[in-house]
Protein backbone atom coordinates (compact mmCIF):
# COMPACT_ATOMS: atom_id res chain seq x y z
CA UNK A 1 0.00 0.00 0.00
CA UNK A 2 1.08 3.40 -0.87
CA UNK A 3 1.61 5.62 1.82
CA UNK A 4 1.56 9.38 1.45
CA UNK A 5 4.42 11.78 3.15
CA UNK A 6 5.18 14.87 3.52
CA UNK A 7 8.96 16.29 3.50
CA UNK A 8 9.37 19.34 4.68
CA UNK A 9 12.95 20.38 2.92
CA UNK A 10 13.47 19.69 -1.09
CA UNK A 11 17.04 19.19 -1.12
CA UNK A 12 18.08 16.71 1.91
CA UNK A 13 14.93 16.14 1.86
CA UNK A 14 15.05 14.57 -1.97
CA UNK A 15 17.49 12.16 -0.95
CA UNK A 16 14.86 10.94 1.50
CA UNK A 17 12.10 11.42 -1.40
CA UNK A 18 13.46 9.53 -3.89
CA UNK A 19 14.17 6.53 -1.37
CA UNK A 20 10.45 6.12 -0.73
CA UNK A 21 9.54 7.19 -4.36
CA UNK A 22 11.62 3.72 -5.68
CA UNK A 23 9.66 1.95 -2.97
CA UNK A 24 6.57 3.17 -4.20
CA UNK A 25 5.16 5.66 -1.81
CA UNK A 26 3.66 9.08 -2.90
CA UNK A 27 5.67 11.80 -1.43
CA UNK A 28 5.63 16.15 -1.00
CA UNK A 29 7.90 18.26 -0.89
CA UNK A 30 7.87 21.84 1.01
CA UNK A 31 9.96 24.30 -0.74
CA UNK A 32 9.69 28.01 -2.03
CA UNK A 33 7.60 28.60 -5.01
CA UNK A 34 10.02 28.66 -7.85
CA UNK A 35 11.63 25.60 -6.50
CA UNK A 36 8.40 23.64 -6.50
CA UNK A 37 7.29 24.76 -10.01
CA UNK A 38 10.50 23.50 -11.16
CA UNK A 39 9.94 19.98 -9.40
CA UNK A 40 6.64 20.23 -10.35
CA UNK A 41 8.28 20.69 -14.17
CA UNK A 42 11.03 18.54 -14.10
CA UNK A 43 10.92 16.07 -11.44
CA UNK A 44 14.39 15.98 -9.22
CA UNK A 45 17.53 13.96 -9.81
CA UNK A 46 19.44 12.26 -7.00
CA UNK A 47 23.45 11.53 -8.67
CA UNK A 48 24.11 8.42 -6.32
CA UNK A 49 26.67 5.61 -6.88
CA UNK A 50 25.74 2.08 -6.49
CA UNK A 51 28.61 -0.39 -5.22
CA UNK A 52 31.19 -1.52 -7.21
CA UNK A 53 30.20 1.19 -10.00
CA UNK A 54 32.81 3.84 -10.61
CA UNK A 55 30.66 6.60 -11.54
CA UNK A 56 27.39 8.10 -9.90
CA UNK A 57 23.85 7.17 -11.49
CA UNK A 58 20.97 9.74 -11.87
CA UNK A 59 18.09 8.91 -10.46
CA UNK A 60 14.85 10.69 -12.03
CA UNK A 61 11.66 11.14 -10.13
CA UNK A 62 10.09 10.80 -13.05
CA UNK A 63 10.90 7.11 -13.92
CA UNK A 64 9.96 5.99 -10.04
CA UNK A 65 6.99 4.01 -9.16
CA UNK A 66 5.94 6.75 -6.44
CA UNK A 67 3.92 10.03 -7.03
CA UNK A 68 5.62 13.27 -6.75
CA UNK A 69 4.99 16.78 -6.36
CA UNK A 70 5.81 19.97 -4.30
CA UNK A 71 4.03 22.70 -2.70
CA UNK A 72 4.77 25.61 -0.98
CA UNK A 73 4.31 25.81 3.10
CA UNK A 74 1.05 28.04 3.30
CA UNK A 75 -0.26 25.15 0.02
CA UNK A 76 -0.10 22.05 2.29
CA UNK A 77 -3.25 20.19 3.28
CA UNK A 78 -2.15 18.27 6.51
CA UNK A 79 -4.97 15.88 6.37
CA UNK A 80 -3.37 14.11 2.82
CA UNK A 81 -0.58 12.56 5.03
CA UNK A 82 0.61 9.88 7.27
CA UNK A 83 3.99 10.84 7.74
CA UNK A 84 5.80 13.60 8.16
CA UNK A 85 9.63 14.01 7.20
CA UNK A 86 11.50 16.96 8.53
CA UNK A 87 14.34 17.85 6.30
CA UNK A 88 15.13 21.57 6.61
CA UNK A 89 17.91 23.46 8.83
CA UNK A 90 16.84 23.89 11.75
CA UNK A 91 16.79 27.96 11.13
CA UNK A 92 14.24 27.83 8.55
CA UNK A 93 11.55 26.64 10.89
CA UNK A 94 11.42 29.77 12.26
CA UNK A 95 10.50 31.27 8.98
CA UNK A 96 6.50 32.41 9.36
CA UNK A 97 4.71 30.31 7.26
CA UNK A 98 6.93 27.13 8.35
CA UNK A 99 6.04 27.53 11.40
CA UNK A 100 2.37 28.27 10.52
CA UNK A 101 2.25 24.78 8.44
CA UNK A 102 4.34 23.07 11.76
CA UNK A 103 1.12 24.57 13.73
CA UNK A 104 -0.95 22.42 11.91
CA UNK A 105 0.88 19.06 11.86
CA UNK A 106 1.65 19.55 15.18
CA UNK A 107 -2.71 20.05 15.97
CA UNK A 108 -2.81 17.08 13.31
CA UNK A 109 -0.81 14.79 15.61
CA UNK A 110 1.09 13.82 12.42
CA UNK A 111 3.98 11.53 13.71
CA UNK A 112 7.56 13.51 12.70
CA UNK A 113 10.68 11.90 11.50
CA UNK A 114 13.33 13.79 11.93
CA UNK A 115 16.57 13.83 9.47
CA UNK A 116 18.24 17.21 10.95
CA UNK A 117 21.31 17.44 12.94
CA UNK A 118 19.48 19.23 15.18
CA UNK A 119 17.37 16.76 17.51
CA UNK A 120 13.87 18.77 17.76
CA UNK A 121 13.36 19.42 21.49
CA UNK A 122 10.26 17.46 21.71
CA UNK A 123 12.80 14.29 20.81
CA UNK A 124 14.87 15.17 23.59
CA UNK A 125 11.78 14.94 26.00
CA UNK A 126 11.74 11.69 25.56
CA UNK A 127 15.29 10.66 27.02
CA UNK A 128 14.83 10.84 31.00
CA UNK A 129 18.68 12.47 31.54
CA UNK A 130 17.48 15.40 29.12
CA UNK A 131 13.96 15.78 29.85
CA UNK A 132 14.18 18.57 32.31
CA UNK A 133 17.68 20.18 31.12
CA UNK A 134 18.08 23.61 30.05
CA UNK A 135 18.77 23.48 26.71
CA UNK A 136 16.76 26.04 24.52
CA UNK A 137 19.74 28.66 23.97
CA UNK A 138 20.65 26.11 21.32
CA UNK A 139 17.93 26.41 19.07
CA UNK A 140 17.17 29.95 16.56
CA UNK A 141 13.61 29.57 18.60
CA UNK A 142 12.72 26.97 20.64
CA UNK A 143 8.65 28.03 20.63
CA UNK A 144 8.14 26.30 17.34
CA UNK A 145 8.60 22.86 19.10
CA UNK A 146 6.19 23.57 22.02
CA UNK A 147 3.01 22.02 20.27
CA UNK A 148 4.60 18.38 19.78
CA UNK A 149 4.29 15.82 22.02
CA UNK A 150 7.10 13.89 22.45
CA UNK A 151 5.85 10.59 21.66
CA UNK A 152 4.70 11.99 18.29
CA UNK A 153 8.83 12.79 17.38
CA UNK A 154 11.19 10.68 16.59
CA UNK A 155 14.72 11.24 14.94
CA UNK A 156 17.02 10.07 12.03
CA UNK A 157 20.59 10.29 11.99
CA UNK A 158 21.44 11.99 8.70
CA UNK A 159 24.56 10.52 7.73
CA UNK A 160 24.51 9.89 4.04
CA UNK A 161 26.23 13.19 2.84
CA UNK A 162 25.05 14.66 0.04
CA UNK A 163 24.84 18.83 -1.53
CA UNK A 164 23.43 20.83 -4.24
CA UNK A 165 25.74 21.04 -6.57
CA UNK A 166 25.88 24.74 -6.92
CA UNK A 167 26.60 25.21 -10.86
CA UNK A 168 23.27 23.07 -11.04
CA UNK A 169 19.26 23.57 -10.71
CA UNK A 170 17.38 23.19 -7.66
CA UNK A 171 15.74 19.99 -7.77
CA UNK A 172 19.23 17.95 -8.42
CA UNK A 173 21.60 16.52 -5.01
CA UNK A 174 24.88 14.90 -5.22
CA UNK A 175 25.24 12.23 -2.43
CA UNK A 176 28.83 12.07 -1.55
CA UNK A 177 28.83 9.63 1.16
CA UNK A 178 25.91 6.98 0.83
CA UNK A 179 25.23 5.32 4.21
CA UNK A 180 22.35 4.82 6.18
CA UNK A 181 19.36 6.77 8.12
CA UNK A 182 19.71 5.26 11.07
CA UNK A 183 16.07 6.43 12.96
CA UNK A 184 14.89 5.05 16.52
CA UNK A 185 11.87 3.91 16.61
CA UNK A 186 8.47 6.15 17.73
CA UNK A 187 6.96 5.74 21.16
CA UNK A 188 3.83 4.46 19.39
CA UNK A 189 3.67 1.34 18.26
CA UNK A 190 1.12 2.23 15.65
CA UNK A 191 3.57 4.51 14.28
CA UNK A 192 6.59 1.82 14.45
CA UNK A 193 4.15 -0.11 11.87
CA UNK A 194 4.50 2.70 9.08
CA UNK A 195 8.36 3.22 10.09
CA UNK A 196 9.25 -0.79 9.45
CA UNK A 197 6.89 -0.65 6.51
CA UNK A 198 8.78 1.59 4.79
CA UNK A 199 12.39 0.58 6.11
CA UNK A 200 11.09 -3.33 4.09
CA UNK A 201 10.23 -1.40 1.33
CA UNK A 202 13.13 0.65 0.92
CA UNK A 203 15.21 -2.20 1.61
CA UNK A 204 13.56 -4.15 -0.92
CA UNK A 205 14.18 -2.08 -3.77
CA UNK A 206 16.77 -2.98 -6.84
CA UNK A 207 17.83 -0.87 -9.50
CA UNK A 208 19.24 -3.05 -12.54
CA UNK A 209 19.00 -6.11 -10.45
CA UNK A 210 21.40 -4.25 -8.29
CA UNK A 211 21.16 -3.16 -4.40
CA UNK A 212 20.86 0.52 -3.59
CA UNK A 213 22.63 2.31 -1.07
CA UNK A 214 21.11 4.84 1.85
CA UNK A 215 18.46 2.35 3.10
CA UNK A 216 16.54 3.32 6.09
CA UNK A 217 17.16 1.71 9.40
CA UNK A 218 15.03 1.16 12.17
CA UNK A 219 16.48 0.87 16.19
CA UNK A 220 14.52 0.44 19.71
CA UNK A 221 17.56 2.45 21.19
CA UNK A 222 16.28 6.10 21.42
CA UNK A 223 20.10 6.89 21.40
CA UNK A 224 21.38 5.86 18.03
CA UNK A 225 20.84 8.85 16.28
CA UNK A 226 22.93 10.43 18.73
CA UNK A 227 25.79 8.65 17.98
CA UNK A 228 26.19 11.50 14.42
CA UNK A 229 27.22 14.29 17.58
CA UNK A 230 30.38 12.65 17.92
CA UNK A 231 31.17 13.01 14.43
CA UNK A 232 29.86 16.71 14.37
CA UNK A 233 31.63 17.81 17.19
CA UNK A 234 34.96 16.29 15.81
CA UNK A 235 34.30 16.93 11.50
CA UNK A 236 31.42 19.48 10.59
CA UNK A 237 31.67 22.28 13.07
CA UNK A 238 35.60 21.65 13.16
CA UNK A 239 35.61 22.84 9.62
CA UNK A 240 35.07 26.64 10.79
CA UNK A 241 37.87 28.40 11.63
CA UNK A 242 38.69 31.73 12.49
CA UNK A 243 39.82 32.05 9.14
CA UNK A 244 39.04 30.30 6.09
CA UNK A 245 36.58 27.22 6.16
CA UNK A 246 38.21 23.61 6.07
CA UNK A 247 37.67 20.46 4.74
CA UNK A 248 35.89 17.87 6.89
CA UNK A 249 39.10 15.34 6.02
CA UNK A 250 41.68 18.25 7.18
CA UNK A 251 39.64 18.94 9.85
CA UNK A 252 39.34 15.81 11.57
CA UNK A 253 43.30 14.17 10.21
CA UNK A 254 44.86 17.10 11.02
CA UNK A 255 45.48 16.35 13.92
CA UNK A 256 43.69 12.82 14.66
CA UNK A 257 44.67 12.06 18.70
CA UNK A 258 43.03 15.69 19.25
CA UNK A 259 39.71 14.41 17.53
CA UNK A 260 39.92 11.20 19.03
CA UNK A 261 39.32 12.40 22.05
CA UNK A 262 36.80 15.18 21.15
CA UNK A 263 35.18 12.13 19.82
CA UNK A 264 35.20 9.90 22.41
CA UNK A 265 34.24 12.50 24.79
CA UNK A 266 30.93 13.03 22.89
CA UNK A 267 30.31 9.17 23.30
CA UNK A 268 31.01 9.38 26.88
CA UNK A 269 27.87 12.02 26.95
CA UNK A 270 25.90 9.77 24.73
CA UNK A 271 26.62 7.15 27.40
CA UNK A 272 26.23 9.11 30.78
CA UNK A 273 22.81 9.44 28.89
CA UNK A 274 21.69 6.11 28.68
CA UNK A 275 23.05 5.29 25.27
CA UNK A 276 25.30 2.12 24.77
CA UNK A 277 28.24 1.77 23.14
CA UNK A 278 26.56 -0.51 20.63
CA UNK A 279 24.43 2.43 19.90
CA UNK A 280 27.65 4.44 19.13
CA UNK A 281 30.08 4.05 15.82
CA UNK A 282 33.87 3.33 16.74
CA UNK A 283 35.58 6.35 15.72
CA UNK A 284 38.58 4.45 13.49
CA UNK A 285 35.24 3.86 11.29
CA UNK A 286 34.55 8.03 11.02
CA UNK A 287 38.32 8.77 10.86
CA UNK A 288 38.05 6.41 7.51
CA UNK A 289 35.23 7.63 6.06
CA UNK A 290 36.21 11.39 6.74
CA UNK A 291 39.15 10.31 4.32
CA UNK A 292 36.95 11.22 0.87
CA UNK A 293 35.41 13.93 2.65
CA UNK A 294 37.05 16.63 0.85
CA UNK A 295 34.58 19.56 1.05
CA UNK A 296 33.50 21.76 4.43
CA UNK A 297 30.71 20.87 6.18
CA UNK A 298 27.48 22.57 5.31
CA UNK A 299 27.41 24.52 8.65
CA UNK A 300 31.08 25.66 7.36
CA UNK A 301 29.87 26.72 4.21
CA UNK A 302 26.58 28.39 5.44
CA UNK A 303 28.63 30.66 8.11
CA UNK A 304 31.39 31.44 4.93
CA UNK A 305 28.49 32.71 2.74
CA UNK A 306 26.95 34.73 5.66
CA UNK A 307 23.87 32.85 6.86
CA UNK A 308 23.56 34.63 9.87
CA UNK A 309 21.99 31.34 11.92
CA UNK A 310 22.79 27.55 11.54
CA UNK A 311 22.35 24.45 13.28
CA UNK A 312 24.04 24.17 16.69
CA UNK A 313 25.12 21.08 17.37
CA UNK A 314 28.14 22.42 19.12
CA UNK A 315 26.29 24.26 21.41
CA UNK A 316 23.67 21.83 22.31
CA UNK A 317 26.76 19.44 23.28
CA UNK A 318 28.23 22.21 25.38
CA UNK A 319 25.04 22.87 27.54
CA UNK A 320 24.49 18.80 27.94
CA UNK A 321 28.00 18.56 29.01
CA UNK A 322 28.11 21.42 31.06
CA UNK A 323 25.32 20.09 32.84
CA UNK A 324 26.33 16.52 33.62
CA UNK A 325 29.45 18.58 35.10
CA UNK A 326 31.93 17.00 32.50
CA UNK A 327 33.12 20.08 30.29
CA UNK A 328 35.35 19.74 27.53
CA UNK A 329 37.86 22.65 26.74
CA UNK A 330 37.83 21.75 23.33
CA UNK A 331 34.00 21.96 22.70
CA UNK A 332 33.80 24.75 24.26
CA UNK A 333 36.65 26.83 21.37
CA UNK A 334 34.36 25.43 18.75
CA UNK A 335 31.40 26.64 20.38
CA UNK A 336 33.56 30.12 20.53
CA UNK A 337 34.99 29.89 16.82
CA UNK A 338 31.16 29.29 15.91
CA UNK A 339 29.79 32.05 18.00
CA UNK A 340 32.55 34.72 16.63
CA UNK A 341 31.87 33.46 12.95
CA UNK A 342 28.44 34.21 13.67
CA UNK A 343 28.95 37.54 15.26
CA UNK A 344 31.13 38.68 12.55
CA UNK A 345 28.18 38.21 9.57
CA UNK A 346 25.93 39.96 11.93
CA UNK A 347 28.22 42.60 12.62
CA UNK A 348 28.38 42.85 8.28
CA UNK A 349 25.00 42.70 7.93
CA UNK A 350 25.26 38.99 6.31
CA UNK A 351 22.40 37.43 4.07
CA UNK A 352 19.23 36.32 5.26
CA UNK A 353 18.41 32.74 5.03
Amino acid sequence: MARNILILGASYGSLLGTKLLMAGHNVTLVCRRKTADLINREGTEVRIKLRDEPKHRSIFSRDLPGKLDAVTPQDVDVSRYELVGLAMQEPQYTNHTIRVLMIKIAEAKLPCLSIMNMPPLPYLKRIPSLANMDLEEAYTNAQVWERFRPELVTLCSPDPQAFRPPEEAANVLHVGLATNFKAAAFADDAHNKILRELEADIDAVKLDGQDVPVKLKVFDSPFVPLAKWSMLLTGNYRCITPGEPQSIRDAVHGDLKLSKSIYEHVDAVARRLGADEKDQVPFEKYAKAAESLLKPSSAARAVAAGAPFIERVDLLVKLISHQLGTPNAEIDQTVQTVDQKLNEKIVEGGSDL
